[in-house]
């Protein structure tokens, strides 16, 4: 359920945090929460939203659940103007949202392909225009922390359209990083090997590959747990990460770091 509440370094700030109902997204939102943070939990199920936020209430947080499909442009705004209404106001954008793809290069069918940049690349992008937009509006600032993966900086086979888009995704963080910086928004990115969800598993199996094989290739040995993403982004989110922006955070046990198999 993430840290005990006791030491509020998100105070007061609204955080918005997009497919938080499971894996990483939901250990995002109860880590901002149980940090201070009211917190908008997001799912294209009212059901699984809704869930995850009792779960934040019943441990003293504050939570909301918003149902929002970013596979439709117009919902990327919406969702983002609902919260800021709702709450009166947006500190903290977490664009986790996001779809993976395991197909060989030459079956990409074109859907295929555009839905992988409508959701990893165009959905995050427009959630970060939005509260941009109202961030730089109001004058407070805010922080936009866009959720990447190792494969934005490297490749791997069968995965060139989530490559595609998790690459141009680090182009986002830091063009929105260096523009809006000025207008004190700071816009990082974090970008995780392979974390133990469901979604990952289920991932790695269509890959033909298994968590023992990950664990082998990772110096640490071990895949990441959801909360080790969570409290990055926390830190990432508050006060004491007041002078990084346009920075992307790897975590990823040395995964990068080692050039073997």
């Amino acid at each position: 359920m993430g840290p005990p509440l006791g030491s509020l370094p998100l105070e007061g700030r609204v955080a918005l945090v997009t497919g938080s109902s499971s894996g990483i997204g939901a250990a995002i939102a109860r880590h901002l929460a149980a940090r201070g943070a009211r917190v908008a939990v997001t799912s294209r199920s009212a059901d699984r939203a809704q869930a995850v936020a009792e779960e934040i209430i019943a441990v003293g947080g504050s939570a909301t659940a918003y149902v929002a499909d970013l596979t439709v442009a117009e919902r990327c705004g919406e969702l983002v103007e609902a919260v800021a209404a709702d709450h009166g106001r947006l500190d903290i954008l977490v664009n986790n949202a996001g779809i993976g793809m395991v197909r060989a290069s030459v079956a990409i069918t074109l859907e295929e392909w555009n839905q992988a940049i409508a959701v990893d690349l165009t959905a995050p992008f427009l959630c970060a225009q939005a509260a941009g937009r109202r961030m730089l509006e109001t004058g407070c600032g805010g922080v936009i922390i866009n959720i990447g993966s190792v494969f934005g900086r490297l490749g791997m086979p069968e995965r060139t359209a989530y490559c595609a888009a998790k690459h141009g995704l680090g182009g986002v963080t830091r063009a929105l990083a260096a523009e809006w910086a000025p207008y004190g928004v700071r816009v990082l990115q974090v970008d995780p090997a392979f974390v133990r969800t469901d979604f990952i598993l289920e991932s790695m199996a269509r890959g033909g590959f298994q968590p023992d094989d990950v664990e082998r290739r990772t110096p640490l040995g071990r895949m990441a747990d959801p909360a080790e993403v969570a409290t990055t982004v926390a830190f990432l989110a508050s006060d004491d990460a007041a002078y990084l922006t346009g920075s992307s955070v790897a975590v990823d046990g040395g995964w990068m770091s080692y050039g073997g198999w």
